[in-house]
């Protein structure tokens, strides 16, 4: 673990292959499809696998500018990379509307990776300037957690990616075995945080689902329910922006169910719903 944070003699021409192994890597889980959804396209979206490039780069560079300038070329080379190479290939316009955002973050890449660079000389200082990368891991964890509890397996890869790095961090970076048992607990803190806040605050997908008008009838004399309700509940609320009737759910579980819409007098419509984290697709069954 010490030589990867620390014994690599990188050099400009190892920065510069990373970078474009990097990017063109992230483009590719960014447009298959089986990806989608899953911890393998996670990086397109988040930090933590970015986190981890930016300490490898700062752990192996010479001198804090040495540091400051890798990092910033690592990232102006890899970020533009994932949204031209899916420009190219789908036809596309995703660099004009995404990487303005990332642009920012890599001009940010300057100070971070030469202020970083001071970790290496072992001081309990360099606590202080770890702490903001651990709890930026451990925000991403949190939310990769409460989307594996909607829907195992489904990112627990990067749930796990990010506890197991966030304890990393401190033991690979540090030698005095005092720093290094701090930053231990600290890690060991916002890990226990994150679990507690996860479970805490359960996830919940709220929707609407239909609403009332020319293809269904109902109002709040209806009845609306999940045929299986672990996966969360249904109900008939009146929605002042369109002032009618939807049928609302508040999703607890990704799965497959029934949901049944039924009269006053018994009369029901049946639909087969597919629940997914941000999303759903439903599909009325034929009498």
């Amino acid at each position: 673990m010490k030589k990867i944070f620390g014994g690599i003699n990188l050099t400009w021409p190892k920065i510069i292959i990373m970078a474009i192994i990097a990017g063109i890597y992230t483009a590719i889980m960014a447009m298959i499809p089986i990806a989608k959804d899953t911890s393998f396209s996670d990086l397109t979206v988040t930090f933590e696998v970015w986190v981890l490039f930016g300490i490898f780069i700062i752990m192996n560079s010479k001198s804090a500018k040495d540091s400051a300038l890798k990092c910033f070329i690592f990232f102006l080379i890899s970020q533009p990379l994932v949204y031209l190479v899916q420009d190219v290939i789908n036809h596309s316009n995703l660099f004009n509307t995404y990487y303005r955002y990332w642009f920012m973050w890599t001009i940010a890449c300057l100070p971070m990776g030469f202020i970083g660079y001071y970790m290496k000389k072992d001081k309990w200082w360099g606590l202080l300037i770890l702490l903001p990368m651990l709890l930026l891991v451990g925000e991403e964890g949190m939310g990769y957690f409460s989307k594996t509890m909607f829907s195992f397996p489904r990112h627990l890869l990067t749930t796990i990616f990010c506890i197991v790095t966030i304890i990393i961090y401190p033991l690979a970076i540090f030698n005095n075995k005092k720093i290094k048992r701090a930053g231990v607990i600290m890690s060991g803190i916002i890990v226990i945080l994150l679990v507690i806040l996860s479970i805490l605050n359960p996830p919940v997908y709220s929707t609407d689902l239909i609403a009332n008008g020319d293809t269904y009838h109902f109002d709040n004399t209806y009845k609306v329910y999940l045929e299986d309700p672990k996966y969360g509940n249904l109900s008939i609320i009146y929605e002042e922006g369109i002032e009618d009737w939807m049928v609302h759910a508040d999703f607890k579980k990704a799965g497959e169910t029934v949901f049944v819409l039924e009269s006053p007098t018994g009369e029901k419509r049946v639909f087969d719903i597919s629940i997914r984290r941000d999303r759903y697709t439903i599909k009325e069954r034929s009498n």
